[in-house]
């Protein structure tokens, strides 16, 4: 497994866990982290974000997400030891309830 595996892992376990210790209302409990990629230099990492809801949830969770990026970024350099810590670029990931919805078209079928 290559370095930035690793590095995507282990920032991808604690950026679940802050998100969950947030305590912004607009970001639901149904939030989670569905894939961090860092950049080889490690200053940016795009996380993709999952939110269950309604479009105005999601775009609620996503501003809650960004303007707590900086609180986020710094928990990250305290958690996990890395030469520079990345700032992270969110982004809303649809593919879980993409998936949802074809399952219900193919359930629909039947």
């Amino acid at each position: 497994m290559a370095r930035i595996d690793k590095i995507n892992g282990e920032v991808m376990r604690e950026l679940a866990m802050i998100i969950r210790e947030l305590k912004d209302s607009r970001i639901p409990l149904m939030t989670s982290v569905v894939a961090v990629n860092v950049t080889n230099d490690l200053r940016y990492a795009k996380a993709y974000i999952s939110v269950m809801g309604d479009e105005d949830v999601q775009r609620k969770a996503m501003e809650g997400l960004k303007s707590a990026a900086g609180y986020i970024r710094r928990e990250i350099g305290k958690r996990i030891d890395l030469r520079y810590t990345p700032e992270f670029i969110f982004i809303l990931d649809k593919s879980i309830e993409h998936g949802s919805h074809i399952d219900k078209l193919l359930k629909n079928i039947k």
